[in-house]
């Protein structure tokens, strides 16, 4: 079976949380469909097409795992500035962070984020996590057409 993997955006900081979800990625056969923003600033170029990322495929990605405390520009800013904008308000955003603030959960949604997913401790239940989220987001989910 050929199956086609979009692109998922990894917005993520803590090394040592970085490696577990590309463990989780790679266990679940979508290694090779992610790009890594490691923080918010890093995320907007990537997004907008800037800076060190200027030269990639623009297509948006199909879903943006994104964590909430990032250093230069947080990730709820980073949300804000894609939904303010016509091309990248669609992109599927998962908010996927250690904090359980519910600040933070009724703001992301407030911003207008997908899902709200709270990184499990547990190894087996982030991979599973990681899985379920590539699974539906990277492969099953069918994204707006883009120009």
């Amino acid at each position: 079976m050929n199956i086609k993997l979009n692109r998922i955006l990894l917005v993520e900081d803590n090394e040592d949380d970085l490696e577990l979800t590309i463990d989780a990625l790679k266990a679940n056969n979508l290694a090779n469909a992610f790009d890594i923003a490691r923080d918010g600033a890093d995320a907007l170029d990537y997004i907008f097409c800037r800076e060190k990322w200027s030269e990639r495929d623009c297509i948006n990605p199909a879903v943006i795992l994104l964590d909430l405390k990032l250093p230069k520009i947080s990730g709820l800013e980073v949300l804000k500035k894609i939904r303010e904008t016509n091309e990248t308000k669609m992109i599927p955003v998962v908010i996927l962070t250690s904090s359980r603030e519910e600040q933070d959960i009724i703001e992301g949604y407030s911003l207008g984020t997908n899902a709200y997913v709270v990184k499990p401790v547990v190894f087996n239940e982030f991979i599973e996590a990681v899985r379920l989220l590539g699974a539906f987001w990277g492969i099953i989910n069918e994204p707006p057409y883009q120009k």
